[in-house]
């Protein structure tokens, strides 16, 4: 809760900070660096479920730092064609993407912590994240910064957040059975390509806003698109605690259902609280968004389906069942193709973003529930193992 708060405080301020005017290249390199962050959730994922499974701190650490180097690379090479592709300035396109490193190295101590139940920690890694990334941006904004130097900050706060998250999961494994289970790069590209296409379709449309709006109703419609993170975000625990449940196969069906279910009351909520709510937006950012105050509801409906998405992907990873990816991605294609063909104003935005998440949301979670009662070999334990929660198990064979 601390985290999304933190995050959506960023974006309220930073849209009244850079006015309709400045807003739409901060909200845009922001999308690119949730885009970014897909490697890092990937390799939580991974590292909590292969937790359960019985790999050893030691191993998935030294996999995190495989992977940021990896990602350090990519995201030096994509540089100059998001500068291109978005026109956005070189220096705030290279604080966006120099966070991607820092989130990696993040996300795998959060990986241990999850993967090991330890809630506790967890949740202060998660708040104390969100806030060094948020407060090193506001205070840059306030004293008259820009994008790229409110982005160089946030970056630099996710590093330290980076070295304090390592502080608070120390050696989890210090008193327990020893821990020979080893993973690879591959299962992490396997889920990165699920969260890729989860997160690209839930940031699709801020960047093809900046391509068919002019500059003011593309910071029009990246404003409302704060509606729909908070209705995509604020339910993440959900899946966060029932993650390692759905790892474990005695558990999982029930796990992925629990999920779901959760993640529909809770949306269904949030977009009733957005209609509710939806005349105090103009107070907080002011009269220049009041085009879109009638459409929150819209957008909170946008990110509430896509968070049942990301329930039902979750489950996919933890199981080890990423083809269904390719239904995301085929929603992805679509949602693209029609914004550029078809919308050109704010509401047929939207309205285009939400049928598209509606249709892939609801197929993926029927494939997901009528396969969670099957047995997955990669996830499934030895006959006789007495594999219980929390207890490391040999992978042999």
């Amino acid at each position: 809760m601390i985290a999304n708060v933190a995050g959506y405080l960023l974006q309220v301020l930073a849209g009244r900070w850079l006015g309709v005017g400045g807003y739409s290249e901060f909200a845009s390199l922001l999308a690119v660096q949730l885009l970014c962050a897909v490697p890092a959730l990937a390799l939580q994922n991974v590292v909590a479920r292969e937790w359960v499974r019985g790999a050893g701190a030691d191993a998935l650490r030294r996999l995190r730092w495989r992977c940021a180097v990896i990602v350090a690379v990519v995201a030096a090479a994509l540089i100059p064609v998001v500068t291109s592709a978005l026109h956005v300035g070189v220096a705030a396109c290279a604080a966006a993407l120099g966070a991607a490193p820092a989130l990696v190295l993040l996300s795998g101590e959060q990986g241990i912590l999850q993967g090991a139940r330890r809630f506790r920690g967890l949740a202060l890694v998660l708040g104390a994240a969100g806030v060094a990334r948020v407060a090193p941006a506001l205070v840059v904004l306030a004293v008259g910064g820009g994008a790229a130097a409110a982005l160089g900050a946030a970056a630099v706060g996710l590093a330290a957040a980076a070295v304090f998250a390592r502080c608070v999961a120390g050696s989890p494994e210090a008193d327990e059975q020893p821990r020979t289970h080893t993973v690879g790069v591959l299962p992490v590209l396997r889920a990165a390509q699920v969260q890729a296409a989860l997160m690209a379709l839930s940031s699709a449309d801020l960047i093809v806003v900046r391509m068919v709006l002019d500059e003011a109703d593309a910071s029009r419609y990246a404003l409302g698109t704060i509606a729909a993170k908070i209705a995509f975000w604020l339910p993440q625990a959900v899946g966060v605690v029932l993650y390692p449940r759905m790892a474990q196969p005695a558990h999982s069906a029930r796990a992925i259902r629990d999920a779901l279910g959760v993640l529909s009351a809770i949306g269904v909520v949030a977009v009733l609280v957005a209609a509710v709510a939806a005349p105090l937006a103009t107070l907080f950012v002011g009269q220049d968004y009041a085009p879109i105050q009638g459409l929150l509801w819209l957008f909170a409906l946008h990110g509430a389906i896509l968070a049942v998405l990301q329930g039902a992907v979750l489950s996919a990873i933890a199981v080890d069942r990423t083809a269904i990816a390719t239904l995301t991605w085929l929603g992805l294609i679509v949602e693209v193709t029609v914004m550029l063909l078809f919308a050109d104003t704010v509401p047929a935005l939207i309205v285009t973003a939400v049928s598209v998440a509606a249709v892939t949301t609801t197929t993926v979670a029927v494939i997901v529930s009528r396969t969670a009662d099957r047995p997955h070999l990669s996830a499934a334990p030895a006959a006789g193992s007495g594999f219980e929660p929390g207890q490391p198990r040999s992978t042999a064979g």
